[in-house]
């Protein structure tokens, strides 16, 4: 543990809209392609989705204002670091985080969009805030994970009918970290970069223009069966992986995991993964049924909706895990709940 103590002291979540169920996707005309039997794609349930013209900002101004009730506004509008991951900024060139800032009326010292680290992104902005204030005079931090993508990209004419697009699901969450010895301390981080795997995950068109140029194209991401088949072995691999090695930081095993926290690609994977950890499944709570794929959104959502529905006992031991894009970034955090601060 670093010589600051940095807990958590709030988590919180946002879901935009009624649920859409799954016969959206499937009853779209041409709904079938050479993918649609591949277990990466089999179909939840039920997601959310943004509806038109609803931003990044939008769904975190949303997703905070349980803090607000809970911590009260001061003590947000005071937080000396804002980190925002929006999963798909609505302009190319900057992220929410100064919107989000007015908006709720912040003056941060540190201000900061990150672009990296995908589905296991709210780790990484874990990791991030927890050295700001571990090595700054900063003491309290607000962490955002925004995701959008489903509403706007894969419900496009042309990419509904496809496997991949019934999968995701748009969402919020936001996380309130504070120094000292009020909320639940972070008790330690692990995180691995796998840069030769950071291009593999691509945005593509069918006529081969890029995302900005004009055409009747339509984006969509390039999975082909080759580069499905390697994101599930990777997958697979890498969250137990970092998982345990964070276990043993802490001199631990993984069988004493209270509470396991993933990331959400699909039900194969989160049920890999507990298995590889032996975990019970009621250690292992998700949202994926009720959600879908989340992205960056889904560990803190899903940590708030099990708070609420009582699936995390005070005094837990609570692990975050996953890994991003196709395998470039794994990560997992451990943290010693003792409930909302």
């Amino acid at each position: 543990m670093t010589a600051t103590t940095v807990c958590v002291a709030d988590v919180a979540g946002h879901l935009p809209g009624d649920p859409v169920p799954a016969a959206y996707f499937t009853g779209y005309p041409g709904a079938e392609d050479r993918l649609r039997d591949s277990p990466m794609f089999k179909i939840p349930s039920t997601r959310h989705h943004v509806a038109s013209g609803e931003s990044n900002a939008d769904l975190i101004e949303r997703a905070v204002q349980p803090l607000l009730q809970r911590q009260g506004r001061e003590a947000i509008r005071a937080v000396d670091v804002l980190l925002v991951h929006s999963q798909l900024p609505d302009i190319p060139f900057v992220g929410a985080a100064g919107e989000v800032a007015h908006r709720l009326g912040l003056r941060p010292r540190w201000m900061l969009d990150v672009a990296n680290g995908g589905c296991a992104s709210f780790v990484h902005l874990l990791e991030l805030a927890r050295q700001i204030l571990a090595t700054t005079d900063a003491r309290t931090a607000l962490i955002c994970n925004a995701q959008t993508a489903a509403g706007q990209l894969f419900t496009q004419d042309r990419v509904r009918g496809l496997a991949q697009a019934a999968i995701p699901g748009d969402g919020c969450g936001v996380a309130y970290l504070t120094t000292g010895s009020q909320g639940s301390p972070v008790l330690g981080l692990r995180t691995r970069h796998l840069p030769e795997f950071a291009g593999e995950m691509q945005l593509v068109r069918d006529d081969g223009r890029r995302y900005w140029e004009a055409g009747e194209a339509q984006p969509r991401i390039g999975f082909t069966e080759e580069a499905v088949a390697k994101v599930l072995d990777r997958g697979n691999r890498l969250v137990p992986e970092v998982v345990r090695e964070l276990c043993r930081d802490l001199g631990k095993e993984s069988g004493d995991i209270d509470v396991l926290i993933t990331n959400q690609p699909n039900r194969l994977f989160l049920d890999n993964w507990r298995q590889a950890l032996g975990l019970p499944p009621e250690r292992h709570p998700d949202t994926f049924d009720s959600c879908g794929n989340l992205f960056g959104a889904a560990m803190p959502i899903t940590l708030d909706h099990a708070v609420l529905s009582g699936q995390v006992p005070e005094d837990s031991l609570v692990i975050l895990g996953g890994f991003a894009h196709a395998g470039d970034y794994a990560a997992a955090a451990a943290i010693h709940w003792k409930g909302r601060a």
